[in-house]
């Protein structure tokens, strides 16, 4: 009895100091050659695997820019807790006849934000 009294006070410690991970999240902003905003836009992240086969994709995910000209990525499934790094990213960027080009470093639990210029 002693030693299921102990066990469920350790596994309640063990529970409540287990530390919940925050959002990893990307917002893209899409300005034009006039530093307006641009709605709308098709945003791409996207990076190679580095290792095994270069061709390999390891992330590719699209979303479209709000009235604000930002798009929202959510990388929560793609960071875990105690990984040294998540991942650094290609951007494209397009509307119309417009396109535009970046880069992005992923870094964990945080809100990572970069802006991209597109022009015809």
């Amino acid at each position: 009895m002693k030693n299921i009294i102990v066990l469920a006070i350790l596994s309640i410690i063990v529970s409540t100091s287990c530390r919940k991970k925050l959002d990893t999240i990307a917002n893209i902003y899409i300005k034009d050659e006039n530093n307006a905003s641009v709605s709308n836009a098709m945003v791409v992240l996207y990076g190679t695997n580095t290792q095994g086969t270069p061709q390999q994709v390891a992330v590719f995910d699209t979303a479209y820019t709000n009235l604000n000209g930002m798009a929202t990525f959510n990388y929560n499934q793609l960071y875990q807790l105690g990984q040294a790094g998540v991942a650094v990213l290609d951007i494209d960027a397009k509307k119309g006849n417009k396109s535009g080009a970046g880069i992005i470093k992923i870094e964990a639990e945080k809100v990572n934000e970069e802006t991209v210029y597109i022009q015809p």
